[in-house]
């Protein structure tokens, strides 16, 4: 994972790294180790995630961003999976919640690089 490679020595490329559904632990094993060397990430951080997602209980997700603090943004993806499909019932398609994740990772780049540096004449 990117984030496990940039913990420890940090790349000046990178600006920041998306996570679209973090597999914080194992199905039906709740746990947060898997995000302990996220506290050494310097980047800003999106994470993406399905209200549904087995590898990723909300309530520890939502945990571990509160900790990571102002670097880390938390997206919730309502009714999704790890794969971030949703039932039909939800009234929306594999496509629509795509668009969704585009939109919020676009909203999110958009505020993460800031103002946009004025042209060179």
């Amino acid at each position: 994972m990117t984030s496990q490679a940039i913990a420890p020595r940090p790349d000046p490329d990178v600006r920041g790294v998306i996570f679209i559904g973090f597999p914080l632990h194992p199905a039906k094993q709740p746990a947060t180790t898997r995000a302990t060397h996220l506290a050494d990430v310097a980047v800003p951080m999106l994470f993406v995630h399905g209200t549904r997602d087995a590898l990723a209980d909300g309530r520890r997700l939502k945990a571990v961003v509160r900790r990571l603090g102002r670097r880390a943004t938390l997206v919730a993806i309502r009714e999704a999976d790890h794969g971030f499909h949703v039932p039909v019932s939800s009234g929306r398609s594999d496509n629509d919640v795509v668009g969704e994740i585009a939109k919020a990772i676009a909203r999110w780049i958009d505020r993460a690089s800031g103002p946009a540096a004025p042209a060179n004449s």
